[in-house]
């Protein structure tokens, strides 16, 4: 029961611990998203990973084919860019003539997108950086919304807040679920979102510094050996210098298990921290 909230029920999944989005090529694809859905999250195909959609349909299939778990997919959408509404038409008609019941958007507006799979009966989620971005596609029909605080990375904005303050305030504001995501790596930093208003947590740099993602294990031993008090460091997070690097959820990484084991360990002792909070008197 613990886990069983308007986002798990919306979803399909067990937990609500969804796995980020990722544009690079071959790590927002089914050799990350197949484990995490196994381990009982949602894992998510992102299809600005692919060279064509054609490469999307047929990896789409073989996540469907490897897992009964629901498969999403994510539509980054950025305004100037090739990667704009009309760059995506193909990726949509295919996610939806797959099956697929969720679609996130993210970065630049995501209604045209989420709306024409609301319309299909299929839920739609946006990712976005402020409240104030949150607040206007709640209103826009998102069945739930991600906000990244200032701990996360990926490009920053002056009206961003942190994690604690965007769930705590965005909770007060927004009716639909809220996910948090920015520096969120462990048990205590799921417990937490959730205390705040959280419905669920949305994590990048965590799922990097898994075993199957696909990266060098170079950049992977840099998250787990990152030392989060480096000045250079917390530039490159609060202010983006020098290009875009890993979350402050390094903090809290110090090994590369496989997604199985990162599951595993992250929802034990979750259920631990519930269970002494059950002993002290802090929750029935």
């Amino acid at each position: 029961m613990l886990f069983n909230n308007r986002l798990t029920r919306m979803l399909g999944v067990k937990y609500p611990i969804i796995q980020g989005a990722f544009g690079w090529p071959e790590t927002g694809t089914s050799k990350l998203a197949i484990p995490v859905l196994e381990a009982g999250g949602q894992g998510i195909l992102t299809t600005i990973c692919y060279k064509n959609p054609d490469e999307f349909q047929e990896d789409l299939r073989k996540a469907k084919q490897a897992t009964d778990k629901p498969v999403a997919v994510n539509f980054t959408i950025m305004k100037g860019s090739k990667y704009d509404n009309d760059f995506h038409k193909e990726f949509v008609k295919i996610a939806l003539n797959e099956g697929i019941k969720t679609a996130f958007t993210s970065a630049y507006d995501g209604s045209y997108i989420g709306n024409i799979f609301k319309k299909e009966g299929s839920n739609w989620i946006h990712k976005c950086a402020t409240i104030k971005h949150g607040i206007s596609i709640a209103q826009k029909g998102a069945d739930a919304v991600v906000i990244v605080g200032l701990e996360g990375t990926g490009f920053k904005s002056k009206e961003q807040n942190t994690t604690l303050i965007n769930m705590t305030t965005a909770r007060k504001l927004i009716k639909v679920p809220l996910i948090a995501a920015g520096g969120i790596g462990d048990a205590n930093g799921f417990v937490a979102a959730l205390a705040m208003g959280a419905s669920g947590i949305y994590m990048g740099t965590s799922f990097m510094a898994t075993k199957e993602f696909q990266i060098a294990e170079k950049y992977k031993d840099k998250i787990v050996k990152q030392d989060i008090l480096d000045s250079e460091y917390s530039r490159k997070i609060y202010f983006q210098e020098h290009g875009g690097t890993h979350s402050l959820a390094s903090g809290v990484i110090d090994s590369i298990p496989s997604v199985k084991e990162y599951m595993e360990t992250m929802i034990k002792e979750t259920e631990n921290i519930m269970i002494r909070f059950r002993e002290w008197g802090m929750i029935d």
